[in-house]
């Protein structure tokens, strides 16, 4: 008799989701930059205010990004259609996004 391993931790590929998290990336990275390259700032702002928003944004996106591939396989090993799955997990995504925005713009372009 063999046992066959049908944890979660099999059906993660790490290169998979290693090439998720940098799509994320950089889908973060492209929405930030759509924020802050046309920004009118006052003249009391330091020179670097940028590096924030473009350092935490997209770290934000890549974390958001591995959470909803994790969340995807987890959904698709319970037995929900693949679809459904996919869709769900775009969820938590945009919230990472949303939060990395704030997060970075905070303080920053929005006082």
């Amino acid at each position: 008799m063999t046992h066959s391993n049908t944890s979660l931790s099999a059906a993660i590929n790490k290169s998979s989701l290693f090439k998720i998290m940098l799509l994320g990336s950089g889908v973060g990275l492209l929405i930030i930059l759509f924020f802050i390259t046309g920004a009118e700032t006052e003249a009391h702002y330091p020179n670097h205010w940028k590096i924030r928003p473009i350092i935490i944004t997209p770290i934000s996106a890549a974390v958001g990004a591995g959470f909803a591939y994790v969340a995807s396989k987890f959904l698709q090993q319970k037995g929900t259609n693949r679809i459904i799955a996919i869709l769900l997990s775009i969820i938590p995504f945009i919230i990472a996004v949303h939060m990395g925005i704030v997060m970075g713009l905070g303080g920053t372009l929005w006082d």
